[in-house]
Protein backbone atom coordinates (compact mmCIF):
# COMPACT_ATOMS: atom_id res chain seq x y z
CA UNK A 1 0.00 0.00 0.00
CA UNK A 2 1.35 3.38 -0.57
CA UNK A 3 1.19 5.90 2.91
CA UNK A 4 0.00 8.52 3.22
CA UNK A 5 3.29 10.06 5.51
CA UNK A 6 6.06 8.96 2.67
CA UNK A 7 3.78 11.05 -0.11
CA UNK A 8 3.98 13.97 2.30
CA UNK A 9 7.42 13.70 2.95
CA UNK A 10 8.16 13.91 -0.22
CA UNK A 11 5.62 16.46 -1.21
CA UNK A 12 7.76 18.79 1.70
CA UNK A 13 10.90 17.90 0.12
CA UNK A 14 10.14 18.99 -3.33
CA UNK A 15 8.72 21.86 -1.72
CA UNK A 16 11.92 22.80 -0.09
CA UNK A 17 14.10 21.73 -2.87
CA UNK A 18 12.13 23.93 -4.89
CA UNK A 19 12.33 27.09 -2.47
CA UNK A 20 16.02 26.82 -2.26
CA UNK A 21 16.09 27.81 -6.07
CA UNK A 22 14.47 31.08 -5.26
CA UNK A 23 16.43 33.79 -6.94
CA UNK A 24 17.43 37.27 -6.64
CA UNK A 25 15.81 39.11 -8.91
CA UNK A 26 16.05 42.73 -7.69
CA UNK A 27 18.97 44.31 -5.80
CA UNK A 28 18.04 47.90 -4.21
CA UNK A 29 20.89 48.20 -1.83
CA UNK A 30 24.70 47.64 -1.46
CA UNK A 31 26.68 48.47 1.20
CA UNK A 32 29.95 47.77 2.82
CA UNK A 33 31.14 48.69 5.93
CA UNK A 34 34.92 48.22 7.10
CA UNK A 35 35.62 50.08 10.64
CA UNK A 36 39.18 51.48 9.74
CA UNK A 37 39.37 53.17 13.01
CA UNK A 38 39.78 49.76 14.44
CA UNK A 39 42.91 49.22 13.15
CA UNK A 40 45.62 50.77 14.97
CA UNK A 41 48.19 49.71 12.15
CA UNK A 42 48.24 53.00 10.06
CA UNK A 43 50.12 51.29 7.04
CA UNK A 44 47.57 49.23 7.01
CA UNK A 45 44.46 51.32 7.32
CA UNK A 46 46.21 53.73 4.45
CA UNK A 47 46.19 50.07 2.25
CA UNK A 48 42.35 49.63 2.44
CA UNK A 49 41.43 53.20 2.47
CA UNK A 50 38.92 52.97 -0.24
CA UNK A 51 37.96 48.98 0.02
CA UNK A 52 34.20 50.00 1.01
CA UNK A 53 33.70 52.07 -2.33
CA UNK A 54 36.05 49.64 -4.22
CA UNK A 55 34.29 46.54 -2.90
CA UNK A 56 30.45 48.01 -3.07
CA UNK A 57 31.16 49.23 -7.36
CA UNK A 58 32.70 45.57 -7.72
CA UNK A 59 29.10 44.14 -6.30
CA UNK A 60 27.09 46.64 -8.46
CA UNK A 61 28.94 46.24 -11.63
CA UNK A 62 28.49 42.36 -11.34
CA UNK A 63 24.84 42.74 -10.56
CA UNK A 64 23.93 45.92 -12.31
CA UNK A 65 21.23 44.24 -14.56
CA UNK A 66 19.57 43.71 -11.60
CA UNK A 67 19.47 47.20 -9.26
CA UNK A 68 16.29 48.42 -8.59
CA UNK A 69 14.44 50.73 -6.05
CA UNK A 70 12.83 47.51 -4.30
CA UNK A 71 14.73 44.33 -3.80
CA UNK A 72 17.49 42.68 -1.87
CA UNK A 73 19.97 44.38 0.84
CA UNK A 74 23.27 43.23 0.05
CA UNK A 75 25.24 43.78 3.73
CA UNK A 76 29.03 43.07 4.02
CA UNK A 77 30.06 43.83 7.51
CA UNK A 78 34.52 43.59 6.72
CA UNK A 79 36.47 41.81 9.50
CA UNK A 80 38.85 44.89 10.41
CA UNK A 81 41.16 42.54 12.42
CA UNK A 82 41.94 40.39 9.34
CA UNK A 83 42.72 43.57 7.54
CA UNK A 84 45.33 44.52 10.28
CA UNK A 85 46.96 40.73 10.58
CA UNK A 86 47.85 40.47 7.01
CA UNK A 87 50.12 43.26 7.69
CA UNK A 88 51.73 42.04 10.86
CA UNK A 89 52.61 38.36 9.87
CA UNK A 90 54.48 36.61 6.74
CA UNK A 91 51.00 35.43 4.93
CA UNK A 92 51.37 32.33 2.14
CA UNK A 93 49.09 31.59 -0.33
CA UNK A 94 46.49 30.24 2.20
CA UNK A 95 45.81 32.80 4.75
CA UNK A 96 43.01 34.97 4.50
CA UNK A 97 43.13 38.47 4.00
CA UNK A 98 39.54 39.50 3.41
CA UNK A 99 37.70 38.15 5.16
CA UNK A 100 33.32 40.15 5.80
CA UNK A 101 30.27 38.63 7.45
CA UNK A 102 27.37 38.96 4.32
CA UNK A 103 23.93 39.48 4.69
CA UNK A 104 21.28 39.14 1.90
CA UNK A 105 18.34 40.44 2.67
CA UNK A 106 14.94 40.85 0.71
CA UNK A 107 11.82 42.30 2.03
CA UNK A 108 10.11 41.63 -0.73
CA UNK A 109 11.01 37.92 -1.06
CA UNK A 110 11.84 36.17 2.59
CA UNK A 111 13.00 32.72 1.36
CA UNK A 112 16.08 34.49 0.06
CA UNK A 113 17.92 35.64 3.20
CA UNK A 114 21.03 34.23 3.44
CA UNK A 115 24.02 34.95 6.22
CA UNK A 116 27.71 33.26 5.65
CA UNK A 117 31.46 34.42 5.76
CA UNK A 118 33.46 34.61 2.93
CA UNK A 119 37.02 34.80 3.39
CA UNK A 120 39.15 34.99 0.25
CA UNK A 121 42.89 34.37 0.13
CA UNK A 122 45.52 35.62 -2.16
CA UNK A 123 45.32 31.79 -2.85
CA UNK A 124 41.68 32.15 -4.30
CA UNK A 125 42.55 35.56 -6.14
CA UNK A 126 45.33 33.70 -8.48
CA UNK A 127 48.08 35.61 -7.22
CA UNK A 128 51.17 34.05 -8.76
CA UNK A 129 54.52 34.06 -7.12
CA UNK A 130 57.62 32.31 -8.14
CA UNK A 131 57.73 28.94 -6.39
CA UNK A 132 59.67 29.59 -2.92
CA UNK A 133 58.85 33.07 -2.53
CA UNK A 134 56.95 34.47 0.27
CA UNK A 135 54.53 36.83 -0.12
CA UNK A 136 54.57 40.41 2.60
CA UNK A 137 51.58 42.54 2.23
CA UNK A 138 52.63 46.22 1.95
CA UNK A 139 51.45 49.38 0.71
CA UNK A 140 53.84 48.72 -1.70
CA UNK A 141 52.05 45.89 -3.03
CA UNK A 142 51.07 46.02 -6.57
CA UNK A 143 47.06 47.77 -7.23
CA UNK A 144 46.79 44.94 -9.03
CA UNK A 145 46.91 42.19 -5.88
CA UNK A 146 44.14 44.74 -4.08
CA UNK A 147 42.21 44.70 -7.29
CA UNK A 148 42.43 41.17 -7.37
CA UNK A 149 41.33 40.46 -4.11
CA UNK A 150 38.19 42.80 -4.03
CA UNK A 151 37.16 41.16 -7.15
CA UNK A 152 37.12 37.37 -5.99
CA UNK A 153 35.46 38.82 -3.01
CA UNK A 154 32.46 40.21 -5.28
CA UNK A 155 32.64 37.11 -7.58
CA UNK A 156 32.39 35.22 -4.20
CA UNK A 157 29.01 37.28 -2.87
CA UNK A 158 27.43 37.09 -6.23
CA UNK A 159 28.10 33.40 -7.02
CA UNK A 160 25.80 32.81 -3.50
CA UNK A 161 23.03 35.10 -4.51
CA UNK A 162 20.23 32.19 -4.69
Amino acid sequence: MFGIKPLAAALLAGTVATSALASVDRIAKIDVTADLTAIQNQKAAAYWSNLEKDLEAAIGARVSDRLAPQGAEILVDIEEVELANAFERELNLADAVLVGKVNINDQTENSNYDAYILSISLENAHVPLVAGETLILSTSDTAKTYQRLVDEFADGVVARLK
